[in-house]
């Protein structure tokens, strides 16, 4: 039955996007030659060009909708996703049709108005999309459009699958029950749905109920019932998924990917790569650049006191540990006498007794943070990142705080997660750690400018700085 209704819908899709196809076209050939005194062209193209024009579009935009998989089942995108997908397919079908009308005498068009007609269907596809979804979601809500699910399990992982369908409503699924291992769970409910069998049941309850997917949420002690399990399938048309229980070891990005046709669950690795690092850097770059440029004054006259109020060097060196557990040479302003450490590596503290006259302010203030602008330009540091520590103190804080490598998977920052969260200073390293990774996997351009907008605004004034 929901395959049917599958169907129906893929077909309203394909017709829909059809639809705000051929508006677009109009709509860009309106702009484009509606108005010759806003737009000059030298003369209309022919009719029968428009046309062929328009045909091709028809054609190229569906296929390319399915070559990117729009056409699938998407219960689990989300509208920014769905937008996206609907840019990839419009810049290839876009491409496509510029190839075909350069190449096929009689169908030259203008460049302009097929730029125009991408532009304003990628506008309006996504705008119905969107559209469309919320409509399904609100049905889904009110108990329209449903699937209904079996779950194969009755512990940890079953409960955590359970609650995410009961969290995410819109979605449309709906359990019908679940299959435990042993019989003794039976009857009772796990997330608010009841343990209707065992797993040997499984031929009786695909007979008896509608079910139109079985999602195998059984603990790894237990994946040797599945090859029974698949064999029962193999015999419905239900589909059937499986939650695997690795996902508990599972670190910093965690999620399945393809090699070679074999799947793989990747348990930990980097979202910053390729085009994310290449963003990040540039960013970096230009930021830097604007504001050591902005910020030279103030950085002379820094120069000038420190060196006026105190002998010794203007900046601090120290080696401090960044991407990938290298270290890097990081600057500071010098805030300290120059035998501060000549009993051995230590903290700050508040009322530092070895800071020099202009020291304290310097870093309650932060601003001796700021030569780090030059890490951040020569690319041993990012503006946005984990802090950076001394190797010394990360032999210790590796021993006994879990995952806090990880915190090498990207480049150090001059700001971070942690730091607008007040997390400076003598604070919590496991709790600096927990922000620290929650930027990595969340890492996005908006996040570096929501969090360096938050460090102008409150961040040279933290109460821990000292």
């Amino acid at each position: 039955m929901f395959k049917r209704h599958h169907q129906l819908f893929t077909a309203l899709r394909v017709l829909l996007d059809l639809c705000f196809v051929a508006a677009a076209f109009g709509a860009a050939y309106s702009l484009r030659f509606g108005s010759p005194k806003t737009w000059p062209y030298p003369e209309l193209p022919l009719p029968r060009e428009t046309v062929i024009v328009a045909l091709l579009a028809l054609v190229i935009w569906p296929l390319s909708f399915r070559a990117v998989g729009l056409y699938r089942p998407q219960r689990q995108n989300t509208p920014l996703d769905e937008m996206f997908g609907v840019f990839k397919a419009t810049v290839v079908a876009g491409l496509l049709l510029v190839a075909v009308t350069y190449f096929v005498r009689e169908a030259r068009y203008s460049r302009g108005m097929l730029l125009l007609f991408s532009t304003l269907a990628f506008l309006s596809v996504s705008l119905e999309r969107v559209f469309f979804k919320e409509v399904l979601q609100a049905l889904r809500r009110r108990g329209y459009n449903l699937r209904y699910i079996l779950v194969l399990g009755a512990g940890r992982l079953a409960r955590q699958v359970l609650e995410q369908v009961d969290l995410h409503k819109e979605l449309g699924f709906r359990p019908v029950g679940c299959l435990s291992v042993t019989r003794k769970r039976v009857g009772t409910s796990v997330a608010g749905t009841e343990v209707i069998g065992t797993v040997r049941d499984l031929p009786g309850v695909l007979a008896q109920k509608t079910v139109d997917q079985v999602l195998v949420a059984l603990p790894s002690r237990s994946m040797h019932h599945l090859p029974r399990i698949m064999e029962v399938c193999a015999d419905t048309t239900v589909d059937v998924k499986l939650v695997p229980d690795v996902y508990q070891y599972a670190t910093l990005f965690g999620g399945l990917e393809e090699f070679g046709g074999l799947p793989i669950v990747n348990l930990q690795s980097t979202g910053m790569l390729g085009i994310n690092a290449f963003a990040k850097r540039i960013f970096d770059v230009i930021f830097s650049s604007i504001f050591l440029i902005l910020l030279s004054p103030l950085l002379v006259v820094l120069t000038v006191l420190v060196k006026a109020t105190s002998p010794g060097p203007v900046l601090f060196t120290q080696e401090r540990v960044g991407l990938d557990g290298r270290p890097f040479q990081m600057l500071k302003f010098r805030t300290m006498r120059i035998d501060a450490e000549a009993n051995g590596p230590q903290f700050a503290q508040a009322q530092d007794p070895r800071a020099t006259p202009i020291g304290g302010w310097l870093r309650r203030t932060s601003i001796d943070e700021l030569p780090q602008l030059w890490n951040v330009f020569l690319g041993d540091m990012s503006l946005v990142g984990p802090r950076p520590e001394r190797p010394v103190f990360i032999e210790r804080f590796r021993r006994r705080i879990p995952r806090y490598q990880l915190r090498h998977m990207v480049k150090a920052g001059m700001t971070g997660w942690a730091q607008i969260h007040g997390l400076r200073g003598n604070t919590s390293i496991q709790k600096r750690v927990e922000y620290d990774l929650y930027y990595i996997e969340h890492w996005s351009l908006l996040l570096d400018l929501r969090i360096l907008a938050r460090t102008v605004a409150f961040g040279f004034l933290s109460r821990n700085a000292y």
